[in-house]
């Protein structure tokens, strides 16, 4: 597979700073460096090559994800709802992206994906206060 070119864009001012730390940035001369994306639709176009080169796998995969999304004891509709929660969670944008349109092709409304959007918010944000307990000593009793 052909490597991508490394590619530099003008910075404004190459101070170095990266969310207010002293962190180096990869600056040469006022220039940053250009990573290519790695969260772009279009990688999906390589998704053949799984497939070639792990058929078997990819078959069962295939299989899998057809039936958890199927309707059933809940509908095509929640499901596909509850995966854009878990891709707002997760934060993927290829899940988003993709779980969103099918949630959309399901028939979710803006309303709902708001609200499911909230409730991933919530999940996220109740871990963190979960997971602040940790820095706190125990308690008798």
């Amino acid at each position: 597979m052909a490597q991508e070119s490394v590619k530099y864009r003008p910075l404004g001012a190459c101070t170095g700073r990266v969310h207010g730390t002293r962190q180096a940035l990869s600056c040469r001369r006022g220039m940053q460096l250009e990573a290519p994306s790695m969260y772009d639709m279009k990688n999906l176009s390589r998704i053949p090559h799984l497939e070639a080169n792990a058929s078997e796998g990819m078959d069962a995969f295939w299989k899998f994800d057809r039936a958890a999304f199927e309707d059933g004891a809940v509908s095509a509709l929640t499901k596909q709802l509850a995966a854009v929660a878990v891709a707002l969670t997760t934060q993927c944008p290829y899940c988003i992206e993709l779980h969103g349109k099918a949630a959309r092709d399901a028939g979710a409304t803006d309303a709902q994906l708001a609200e499911i959007a909230l409730v991933a918010a919530a999940i996220r944000a109740g871990g963190a206060v979960t997971h602040a307990t940790h820095l706190f000593p125990k308690t008798e009793g």
